[in-house]
C-alpha cells in the first residue's frame, strides 16, 4: 500500500506511520489485488458518529479502466453505512476528472470549494456530500446478505482491512 501511495500521490504521499496510524484510530481500509496477489488499489474511510469521510482511492497506473476505483468507493460506502453513517463526504482536487465523473456516477453532490487545499500541485478541492440512506442502496458488487438486516459486499481479488 505503501509504495502504491508512493506512486500515485507522488506529490504528497503518506508515511507507512500514517497508515498504521489510520489504522490504530479504527479507520477502515479496502485492498483490491490482482490476480497474482499484489496490490493494485487501496481505499480508506474514516466515520465519526453518523459520518463518514472517504480518506483515499487509489489505483495504479497499469490497472486504471478496470472499474476498480468504482469498485472500492463502492465497498466504502456499504462500510460507511454498516458503520452506521448516515452521510459521506470527501475532498477532490478540481481537476481530477476520473475521480468527480466517479462520485458524481455514485450520487455525491458538489457542496462548495476549499481554494488552495492542495498545497503542492497549488490546486482547490471540491467538497462533496453523500447522503446514505437506511436501505441499502443497491451496489454494482454481488450483495451479501449478513444476517439481521446488514448487507455486505463481495468481489473477488477485494479484501477489508479494519482497526476495529
Amino acid at each position: 500500500v505503501v509504495d502504491l501511495e508512493q506512486v500515485v500521490y507522488e506529490h504528497a504521499p503518506w508515511s507507512e506511520e500514517s497508515f498504521w496510524g489510520e489504522l490504530a484510530a479504527g479507520h477502515s481500509y479496502v485492498v483490491d489485488l490482482d490476480e497474482t496477489g499484489a496490490v493494485v488499489g487501496f481505499a480508506g474511510l474514516s466515520v465519526s458518529f453518523d459520518e463518514a469521510n472517504v480518506q483515499t482511492v487509489a489505483v495504479a497506473p497499469s490497472s486504471r479502466g478496470q472499474q476498480r476505483g468504482a469498485a472500492l468507493l463502492d465497498a466504502l460506502l456499504v462500510c460507511a453505512g454498516e458503520r452506521g453513517a448516515a452521510r459521506v463526504g470527501l475532498e477532490v482536487a478540481s481537476r481530477n476528472e476520473h475521480a468527480l465523473r466517479l462520485y458524481y456516477s455514485r450520487g455525491f453532490s458538489r457542496q462548495g470549494l476549499r481554494r488552495g487545499y492542495y498545497e503542492a500541485q497549488q490546486e482547490d478541492a471540491n467538497l462533496m456530500g453523500l447522503a446514505l440512506w437506511t436501505e441499502r442502496r443497491a451496489m454494482p458488487q454481488e450483495r451479501v446478505h449478513k444476517g439481521r438486516g446488514a448487507w455486505g459486499w463481495r468481489r473477488h481479488g477485494m479484501n477489508q482491512a479494519s482497526g476495529t
